[in-house]
């Protein structure tokens, strides 16, 4: 048997948060592990959360074939988990 074990905190649904992009409210439903994460990242960077959020969203929207704005944070917070992993030279989990 493998061992799994639930994230820090538990299993959580998503958590909508109104977040200011360019000017413009915007609603974003995350996992609050997600949330902590994202703003974990924008203290490491000394942005605020939109800000990180923003500069998210201009790559996203840049890409060939978008997805939501959820789904661009969430990839990205894994890709950067596994950049820094790769840094580190750690292996991905």
């Amino acid at each position: 048997m493998i061992d799994i074990r639930p994230p820090h905190g538990g299993f959580a649904g998503p958590v909508k948060r109104s977040i200011t992009i360019a000017g413009h409210p915007t609603s974003i439903s995350l996992e609050p592990l997600f949330w902590h994460a994202l703003e974990q990242a924008a203290a490491a960077r000394r942005l605020p959360l939109s800000a990180l959020v923003a500069e998210i969203d201009a790559v996203r929207i840049g890409a060939a074939d978008p997805p939501n704005l959820a789904s661009a944070l969430r990839t990205w917070l894994l890709a950067e988990t596994m950049r820094r992993q790769a840094d580190d030279g750690l292996s991905p989990a």
